[in-house]
């Protein structure tokens, strides 16, 4: 098993949302983050002229334990569907997962996914 970290825009949740839902993936859970990466911030125009650097700038980290097999599989559709072409577009992290228990059914491994 894998867990998939994905640092995504907000505004590209619902695709990335879309495209898992189509791999019939539906458990995920999204965390509001903030942070910064190659993007560096954005400038913006303050009051007067003078400019503003917002250089930590808000994201969705959006997590998902799958099987070994779907992994490849999970990783391109997050970032297919999360892609703009714009600096900023986010990572995914690929991490290995020891095991996992259904806490309702005590079932392990891959059958509690």
């Amino acid at each position: 098993m894998k867990k998939i970290e994905a640092i995504i825009r907000p505004e590209r949740l619902s695709h990335v949302r879309a495209a898992l839902d189509e791999l019939g993936l539906r458990g995920l859970n999204v965390v509001p983050v903030s942070g910064s990466g190659a993007q560096r911030g954005v400038v913006h125009q303050g009051r007067g002229g003078e400019e503003v650097v917002v250089d930590i700038l808000p994201r969705l980290k959006v997590e998902l334990v799958v099987t070994d097999s779907a992994t490849e599989l999970v990783v391109r559709a997050i970032a297919a569907s999360g892609f703009t072409g714009e600096v900023g577009d986010g990572r995914v992290f690929v991490l290995p997962v020891g095991d996992a228990v259904r806490i309702r059914t005590g079932e392990r491994g891959d059958v509690a996914l």
